[in-house]
């Protein structure tokens, strides 16, 4: 009987050489004369493990990594098709504390089906949900979704039911499902690792979202710098099609969904849902202004549901499972779980997946394993480049939305980077006011112009001193107001999120005295 041997897919696992290391398998196994069958699974999330290559025993799947093409004729030899010993083996993988210590919900199947097996999306809890929902009313499965407590994973947290249920209660001939695939914050990656590790689960998802709100068209909108998500999606949605899970007639029930895949053409602003339906539409990516309301009229004009993929992707455990099961996760009105991902100086960077409660020392010291350098960590920046800066001594603040607004941080799409205490903040805060100048679609005169004074004020901040310092800390201020309360998006109205934490917190490196610094509150 042949040996299975999985081998991650996943961009993080091919750029580490992961292809390479499936073929010396092959090679290997076939000059010994043993018969293996490949899996080509996605990733666990323990990057720093990649290529995390498992054997399937009878004891469970056994983990070996990083294993490099050279590393393999050793493993043979230590008998590692029967789970051998070897300094590259960490155990039965589900015991690896890691992953052991997380609640996987949204990325149940992640790392452990075959992305674009039926079969295995099927044994695995696949279209459950979607079976449900074909059995509900629409008004039944927002209402479940509302009960749920799912808020948007994208970055705003808003109520997902409630944006299904305006754009169900919106009448029109023709609606949507766009889903925002657009993941450009610095430091994040569950989208691509969801698409890549569990296409049919934000098929399924988009395809109850349809159901909800009487819509039979979907969009997913992916960064350009993601072609193998966009393949696996192309793969996934062609299977989905045939095996009669999308298309005019889903499983017989006379209700129809269709999906499609976009590719976009690397602006970072198209991860703001106006400028990224302008860009669906084929028009440059530009803010619109608001109201109205994409639920009311957004891709061509029509009522329009525009989720992040965590989002979508989560929806089909919550119709599976009902609501009460996913609201028992979490805390307060941040319920369920969130993938957080850790990058930055940290030792083991990767994807963890915890229900909203956690701690940032827990991600970085529990799971991080501390910094990457061996020296003692002095901040982390959440949610992405227009996230707080926080020190060490808030890292004890539960993950929460309504917890992290109270000190002036965002939870975002749960990206977390961290850095050591070799960091200079005023240079951290100068470049993201040069990153909102650069990615600005230029359409708000706030975002545009205040972005690109903000990098010369921080400039003369940093030169200056004395009063000269203290006019120039106040000018930093006044514009930083503008920014946040003119802005027509989040890119302007929250740019002043990282520059004002990063003088309030660490004013030494802005040549200020502690006293100064309440000038950025």
């Amino acid at each position: 009987m042949a040996a299975t041997i999985f081998v991650p897919c996943d961009s993080a696992a091919l750029a580490a050489g992961a292809d390479r290391v499936a073929a010396a398998v092959e090679q290997e196994a076939a000059r010994r004369g043993r018969d293996v069958r490949i899996v080509r699974n996605g990733s666990r999330g323990m990057l720093w493990l990649e290529p995390l290559v498992e054997v399937q025993t009878q004891a469970g799947r056994i983990a070996y990594g990083p294993v490099r093409p050279g590393d393999v004729p050793g493993l043979f030899d230590a008998g590692w098709l029967d789970g051998g010993r070897h300094a590259l083996c960490h155990g039965p993988t589900d015991e690896i504390s890691y992953l052991r210590e997380q609640e996987r919900l949204t990325f149940a199947r992640v790392g452990i089906t075959d992305p674009l097996s039926l079969a295995d999306y099927e044994a695995h809890g696949g279209w459950r949900g979607l079976r449900n929902a074909l059995d509900m009313a629409p008004d039944t499965v927002v209402q479940t979704v509302m009960d749920s407590g799912l808020r948007g994973r994208g970055g705003a947290a808003f109520p997902t039911g409630i944006k299904w249920k305006t754009v169900l209660s919106t009448p029109a001939s023709q609606k949507y499902i766009v889903c925002n695939a657009d993941e450009g914050d610095s430091g994040t990656f569950s989208d691509r690792m969801l698409m890549e590790g569990d296409p049919f689960a934000l098929i399924e998802g988009m395809a109850i979202a349809g159901l909800a709100v009487e819509a039979t068209q979907g969009f997913i909108y992916v960064r350009s710098e993601y072609p193998h998500a966009i393949a696996a999606l192309n793969a996934a949605i062609d299977i989905a099609r045939r095996d009669n899970w999308l298309g005019d007639d889903i499983q017989g029930s006379g209700k129809a969904f269709h999906l499609e895949v976009r590719k976009g053409a690397g602006a970072y602003i198209c991860g703001e849902e106006t400028s990224l339906l302008e860009s669906l539409e084929g028009k440059r990516g530009v803010v619109r202004a608001k109201p109205p309301l994409p639920a009311i009229q957004g891709l061509f004009g029509q009522p329009t549901v525009v989720n992040n993929v965590i989002s979508l992707a989560t929806v089909p455990a919550i119709l599976a499972n009902g609501a009460a099961w996913y609201r028992d996760y979490g805390m307060g009105r941040s319920q369920g779980t969130l993938p957080f991902q850790l990058a930055g100086n940290v030792r083991h960077g990767g994807l963890v997946e915890k229900a909203f409660g956690v701690t940032l020392n827990t991600l970085l010291h529990d799971f991080g394993g501390g910094s990457a350098s061996g020296r003692p960590f002095r901040a982390a920046q959440v949610g992405g480049p227009l996230g707080a800066y926080l020190p060490v001594s808030q890292w004890d603040t539960p993950i929460d939305y309504e917890a992290y607004a109270a000190i002036s941080a965002m939870v975002g799409h749960g990206g977390v980077v961290a850095f050591d205490d070799t960091v200079d903040m005023a240079q951290m805060a100068r470049y993201a006011m040069e990153f909102c100048a650069i990615e600005s679609c230029g359409k708000c005169t706030p975002c545009r112009i205040g972005s690109t004074r903000g990098v010369e004020v921080i400039e003369r901040i940093v030169r200056s001193d004395g009063e000269a310092r203290e006019r120039q800390l106040a000018l930093l201020n006044d514009l930083c107001d503008t920014m946040l309360g003119g802005s027509l998006c989040a890119l302007g109205g929250m740019t002043p999120f990282p520059v004002q934490s990063a003088i309030r917190h660490f004013p030494e490196d802005f040549g200020l005295d502690p006293a100064m610094s309440a000038c950025a509150d």
